[in-house]
């Protein structure tokens, strides 16, 4: 079974216009159905949550649902488990500040050096109270983690490991479920920033047993929001943030200082929705209401069709001698997701990609917030690496397209 294309691009207005967008690991299109369930809402439901009127009570309910399908959609056990934010880096900036309060001086967090400052800045900023932060380095030779070397870091005072999901420099997968056992057989707990693995892999916060799980919905082809999972009672043990008369029951109020952003809130049940249009398109004949298991199909043709996109663009890659590939040099979807960087040896990143922007493709270089392996990968003096970031909305045509560019400008 082939993941049709032409339909899948049927849902994105913005593939309608002249420009091949290929810097989707820094944000992907908006699906039709999340712009037309935010107009719905404004149009409808624009009023204060928790009212005793009818429109205010419908309102309640439309985001009440939506939060229940996206706790479903990523397996959680209770939609409290849901925390709805700004972005992740506000998310995981509020964890840090809650969770840290029970936390005494010389307690330890690890970090890594391959993640998004999202996922470190607001551990490392526990410092200040006397909380030790170690780094979790990749290997330098194979641009891998090494779980002896995590073992090497824990200890009886590490209170929290910190990891990405899927690199957004390296696009490589990485074991948490691995990870998530050691760590808690240290008696730590795991947060994983998910943000560049939700577009490509069907998430299950139960099975990868992670405490905390986060990831941006604008990543996903919905609004500018994120979402945080956490373990139920966890959130349960911790205070919030929000104003006095929110008591520690208030899950997940007490975290959402201000409440959410209700129109966009009510726009991610079109993301789920989209999931299961795409298993009912290429499987008519499965007539099963299991929405997981249409999650995990569709997510199945994604990661397939992905697989060679990837393996399309790296293998031009690797014909030319001035570019070396940072990470995996296989499109494989056990070991990787469809973001590709890469180096010239003779050009800053920077030159590369000016030079193909007037062919109205978009690609990006940079360190993508990920500045502690730029800089121990010694990539700083080349404006960082040179990233394709591609998505199941990318057609062939769109990577032949690119090459042909690249090949004129390399």
């Amino acid at each position: 079974m082939n993941l049709d294309i032409p339909f899948v691009r049927s849902h994105f207005p913005a593939l309608q216009n002249d420009f091949i967008f290929m810097d989707n690991a820094g944000g992907s299109q908006v699906l039709e159905s999340v712009i037309d369930r935010t107009a719905d809402f404004f149009r409808n439901y624009y009023v204060q949550l928790g009212a005793s009127y009818q429109v205010s009570e419908r309102a309640g309910s439309l985001l009440d649902k939506t939060i229940s399908e996206l706790a479903e959609f990523i397996h959680a056990r209770n939609p409290k488990e849901i925390v709805v934010g700004p972005s992740t880096s506000m998310l995981l900036r509020i964890l840090s500040i809650c969770i840290s309060r029970e936390w005494k001086p010389g307690d330890e967090v690890i970090v890594t050096n391959s993640d998004h400052e999202a996922n470190v800045s607001c551990w490392t900023d526990l410092e200040q109270k006397g909380i030790v932060i170690k780094t979790w380095k990749i290997n330098p030779e194979t641009l891998r983690f090494e779980m002896h070397d995590l073992e090497k870091l824990l200890s009886d005072r590490t209170r929290l490991v910190a990891m990405v999901h899927i690199s957004n420099i390296l696009g490589t997968i990485n074991p948490i479920k691995e990870v998530a056992a050691l760590v808690h057989q240290a008696g730590a707990l795991f947060c994983v920033d998910g943000v560049a693995a939700v577009p490509h892999r069907l998430i299950d916060v139960q099975e990868c047993d992670a405490d905390f799980y986060v990831f941006s919905t604008y990543k996903l082809f919905g609004p500018h929001l994120a979402v945080l999972y956490g373990k139920l009672d966890l959130l349960l043990e911790m205070d919030g943030i929000n104003h006095y008369f929110f008591t520690k029951e208030d899950v997940p109020c007490k975290f959402q200082p201000g409440n959410v952003n209700y129109e966009l809130t009510f726009s991610l049940g079109a993301i789920p929705a989209y999931f299961s249009r795409l298993h009912d398109h290429h499987f008519p004949d499965d007539t099963s209401n299991d929405c997981r298991n249409k999650y995990r199909r569709s997510y199945d043709l994604i990661a397939g069709y992905e697989e060679q996109l990837a393996d399309k663009l790296i293998r031009y890659l690797e014909t030319k001698s001035v570019i070396r590939i940072i990470g995996e040099k296989s499109g494989s979807r056990e070991i990787r997701v469809p973001t590709v960087s890469f180096v010239h040896d003779q050009c800053r990143s920077s030159e590369v990609v000016s030079r193909v922007d007037p062919y109205r493709i978009g690609i990006r270089y940079g360190d993508f917030y990920a500045k502690k392996i730029i800089h121990d990968l010694g990539l700083d003096e080349k404006d960082g690496v040179i990233r394709v970031s591609l998505v199941h909305y990318n057609s062939m045509d769109e990577v032949f397209r690119l090459i042909e560019v690249l090949e004129k400008v390399l």
